[in-house]
């Protein structure tokens, strides 16, 4: 069985990258549930969303452990069938959860903490397209 590194070396690397940012993410909220969503009340209490933290926190997650269980699925069929589908839906995933994250610090008004989210869609965004 050859493995199919070389010539995806850049999906590879992206992949492992969201891999990290989204498994790590997901895991630390379903861990951590208590923690997450008293510091995200604080954070959402002068917003539109706040009465709604509860439901957005538990939709983010999932999309959130999605997006890393896709892109491990991807990593897998990338290098060892040089298959794209399941990278192609990992970075999509990826694409969607950083949105709604970008959406709820701009609701926020935490412009910084969106700005470090807008840093993080371009890594994923770039993926889709090598994967398209």
């Amino acid at each position: 069985m050859q493995l199919h590194f070389y010539e995806n070396a850049p999906q590879t690397i992206l992949l492992i990258f969201l891999i990290i940012t989204f498994l790590q993410s997901g895991i630390d909220k379903l861990t951590d549930w208590a923690g997450n969503l008293g510091w995200l009340k604080g954070h959402f209490a002068k917003s539109p969303l706040k009465n709604s933290v509860p439901a957005l926190l538990a939709i983010v997650t999932v999309v959130e452990l999605a997006a890393g269980v896709l892109c491990v699925m991807g990593l897998v069929h990338l290098l060892l069938h040089n298959n794209t589908v399941f990278a192609f839906y990992g970075a999509l995933a990826s694409c969607v959860a950083l949105l709604m994250l970008f959406f709820g610090q701009r609701m926020a008004k935490d412009y910084e903490g969106a700005k470090t989210i807008a840093i993080y869609l371009v890594p994923a965004v770039f993926l889709l397209f090598l994967v398209q």
